[in-house]
């Protein structure tokens, strides 16, 4: 199947953000613009995972937590830095090779 684009007409910023965010869908958003403030809008009030100012949606960082929002994904975000929450435990251990029995910080204060 040959790729396909949709065009979809918008009056303004607000309508246009309206029409991305009533889907089911929110893998990625890209804004074509050389105005800041129009950037600024569109990353805050439209629902995505992934958002590109200026540059096409790859769908995909591999630095980075890779997921959506809504319907978008296929469950944890397993990339970047949060895939070690995703594949690992967090546990702590302390240890004392001193030999003496240790006592609470509490236990410590002087009088």
């Amino acid at each position: 199947m040959p790729p396909h684009v949709g065009l979809v007409p918008f009056k303004n910023d607000e309508d246009a953000a309206r029409i991305y965010n009533d889907t089911d869908f929110g893998l990625s958003m890209a804004v074509i613009t050389e105005s800041y403030r129009r950037m600024r809008f569109f990353r805050d009030e439209c629902e995505y995972g992934m958002g590109y100012v200026n540059l096409p949606c790859i769908g995909a960082e591999v630095h980075l937590p890779f997921g959506g929002t809504k319907g978008t994904g296929n469950g944890h975000r397993e990339a970047g830095q949060a895939a070690l929450d995703v594949f690992t435990e967090w546990k702590s251990i302390y240890v004392d090779y001193s030999g003496k029995l240790q006592r609470a910080q509490i236990d410590n204060l002087t009088e």
